[in-house]
């Protein structure tokens, strides 16, 4: 089965090399890393193509501008090229060696949309006690705060809702191209990878969580937001930041 990993990107030039290099890393090294340039406008694709370090790296753009529609772009180009099974993390990420492996393993049990573990990165900077202890409390917590809320509950959605972060999660190409995959908007507009879960969902896909799948996350939009302003943007965009795309 043929797996890509895609990456949006935007303005990333500085923090994608590490992304990179923890993909070389994986265990299970079958795989093809599709970047997608999303308008860059700091050499983001250039620097990607200068650290292919053993990658089968593939480079392709979006010009316009949102998360969501750059994973939408990559995910359909992966399928066209031959895709079986996709795979979507964020140029600011870091994939534990095990990744790609646990994914798999969840694919081979049957599931058809796969949520990791996210973890905070710790090599960014010095992280406080209380980010250290809580992010991942945090994380648990609006997991289970989103099997509840509102937008996420409709005689139309099949199964209870499962997180699966947009920086960690993993589908089949069967399934994403049944479900009609992400919508293709901005970040201040649509939390994509939520819409993606209700989509699968109303699709009847199956979805589930592999712990063993762990991504650790950058914490740039908690030190700039604080915990309650990230907190009520992942909450439907409550908190609206001046400065969206931290760098």
């Amino acid at each position: 089965m043929s797996l890509w990993v895609v990456i949006p990107a935007y303005d990333e030039a500085r923090g994608i090399p590490a992304t990179l290099d923890a993909l070389a890393a994986q265990h299970d090294p079958s795989f093809t890393v599709l970047v997608v340039d999303n308008g860059s406008r700091d050499g983001t694709a250039a620097v990607v193509a200068a650290h292919s370090r053993g990658l089968d790296l593939r480079v392709i753009t979006e010009p316009v501008k949102g998360t969501g529609a750059a994973a939408d772009t990559g995910m359909r180009h992966a399928i066209a090229a031959g895709a079986t099974l996709l795979a979507r993390t964020d140029a600011d990420c870091l994939p534990a060696p095990g990744w790609t492996a646990a994914l798999r393993a969840g694919f081979t049990d049957g599931l058809e949309l796969i949520g990791g573990r996210l973890v905070p990165r710790t090599d960014e900077v010095v992280l406080r006690f209380w980010e250290r202890r809580g992010l991942p409390a945090v994380v648990a917590l609006a997991a289970t705060f989103g099997r509840f809320r509102p937008g996420n509950r409709g005689d139309d959605l099949h199964g209870p809702y499962v997180m699966c972060a947009g920086c960690n999660l993993a589908i089949t190409a069967d399934l994403y191209a049944r479900c009609g995959g992400f919508p293709r908007t901005a970040i201040e507009d649509v939390h994509e990878d939520r819409a993606l879960v209700n989509a699968v969902r109303r699709a009847g896909g199956r979805i589930g969580r592999r712990r063993d799948a762990v991504v650790a996350g950058s914490v740039r939009r908690v030190r700039a937001y604080g915990l309650v302003g990230t907190l009520g943007w992942y909450a439907d965009h409550r908190h609206r930041p001046d400065v969206v795309d931290v760098r």
